[in-house]
């Protein structure tokens, strides 16, 4: 059967114009999933800000409870004693200058980088290079920290970062469709809940607009935002 009627069949199941509950709209998802590869649920939420505006972009990082069922790659930037602990809480890459060197010759073979402050200096210089793609460590999703070792078991654990695009959309994995739907609403639970607690103070009007659903390859189904949240939204 070809892709695109797969996906024609599995757009038929979800009704047109329906606002789905969490559990509702994450069940159906991983239903009518067709794919021969285990698919992530995804998840697209729609801020009410203007990320134009420095102080409106939102921006943070969150630890979801059951994972994301990828496990991500880390770069550690310490020296000396910081160096082991990174290595001791299972880092995939430490190093300093020599790992410097690496990532300047055009090597990015990891998922997320981590440094400690002290070496900030000589990450900076890889800016060009890391942040186009993400990489870039920030103090504010917890990645320039000198307690690496828990930096790095919360991102083994299923730590992700979350950013506004030009639209004022999150974009972020929630699980894969083999996870228990429970999980994956918790997991979603969780990310709304990080988002409202970040919420800039110059957003004015409906701050959490509206969620949308989907797995890889699949259609999106729209929730109802105020369900979604176990925490109410500032004024």
């Amino acid at each position: 059967m070809a892709a695109g009627k797969r996906y024609q069949e599995a757009l038929a199941r979800v009704e047109k114009g329906r606002v789905y509950e969490p559990a509702e709209a994450i069940a159906l998802a991983q239903e009518i999933s067709h794919t021969k590869f285990p698919e992530t649920v995804e998840v697209a939420i729609r801020l009410g800000v203007d990320p134009r505006h420095s102080d409106q972009v939102v921006r943070g990082a969150v630890v979801l409870p059951h994972g994301t069922g990828k496990t991500r790659k880390v770069a550690v930037f310490a020296k000396g004693d910081k160096a082991k602990e990174a290595e001791e809480a299972g880092a995939d890459f430490v190093g300093a200058d020599d790992l410097a060197e690496r990532v300047q010759a055009g090597w990015t073979d990891f998922d997320t980088a981590v440094a400690t402050p002290d070496l900030m200096a000589l990450v900076g210089r890889l800016g060009k290079i890391l942040g186009p793609k993400g990489l870039m460590p920030n103090p504010k999703t917890g990645t320039v920290t000198f307690d690496v070792a828990n930096a790095v078991r919360e991102i083994k654990a299923g730590k992700i970062e979350f950013r506004t695009d030009k639209a004022g959309i999150i974009h972020a994995p929630l699980g894969k469709v083999s996870f228990p739907t429970d999980a994956l609403v918790e997991n979603l639970a969780t990310l709304v809940d990080a988002l409202v607690k970040v919420k800039p103070a110059a957003a004015k009007g409906t701050y959490l607009k509206s969620i949308s659903i989907s797995t890889t390859m699949g259609p999106g189904l729209r929730v109802n935002p105020s369900s979604t949240q176990r925490t109410a939204a500032p004024a």
